[in-house]
């Protein structure tokens, strides 16, 4: 099945890949590996214009909407 997630708040989207791209991303800057990404949590504050996320459940994060 195809997804397409897109949050909506104060006239602004946010797109599901786009904000999984970027957790990606920072776990790759953090030097880990994509391939070992075994779960992920992700809660959407765009009031803060944030995405929040926890690892495999230890390692958490925030990245920008």
């Amino acid at each position: 099945m195809k997804t397409n997630v897109t949050v909506e708040y104060a006239g602004n989207q946010y797109e599901e890949r786009t904000i999984l791209s970027g957790i990606k991303d920072a776990w790759v800057a953090a030097g880990k590996k994509v391939k070992d990404i075994k779960e992920l949590s992700v809660y959407i504050k765009p009031e803060e214009g944030a995405a929040y996320y926890v690892i495999n459940d230890k390692e958490s994060g925030k990245v920008a909407l």
